[in-house]
């Protein structure tokens, strides 16, 4: 067994597609309409074409809403990306206007930092443990 799929919850895909793509260095994967507004469109690490595919999920639904907006509330990101050098990436996003609710810190084996993906949700970025 292995994840095929994840979502996150956005507020607009246009807006979402565009930061994950040409801020964050994802490609598209599938974009299809679903219907009026809505999408499935998925993104990918452009290093793993065919790897786990991140859904760019409208949050139409009140539950999803709240959750999503608890979190962000609490300081709790919803999902976190791998990177191979935190303080670099950290200098590259902020760059490119990215406002961070945590600059990186050391945690032992492990440097984080959490991002605002201006969608409604924190995204924490991480190296990992080697």
């Amino acid at each position: 067994m292995k994840i095929h799929l994840t979502s996150v919850f956005v507020d607009d895909q246009t807006q979402a597609l565009r930061f994950y793509t040409e801020v964050l260095g994802f490609v598209k994967k599938h974009d299809v309409p679903m219907g009026g507004e809505d999408r499935w469109l998925t993104v990918v690490s452009p290093d793993e074409p065919g790897g786990t595919q991140l859904l760019l999920e409208p949050a139409r639904h009140p539950a999803a809403r709240a959750y999503r907006d608890t979190l962000v509330q609490d300081g709790i990101p919803l999902a976190q990306f791998a990177v191979e050098d935190v303080k670099a990436e950290y200098e590259r996003l902020r760059g490119l206007g990215v406002r961070f609710t945590q600059e990186p810190v050391d945690m032992g084996p492990v440097t984080t930092a959490v991002l605002d993906d201006t969608c409604g949700n924190l995204i924490q970025i991480a190296t990992q443990p080697r």
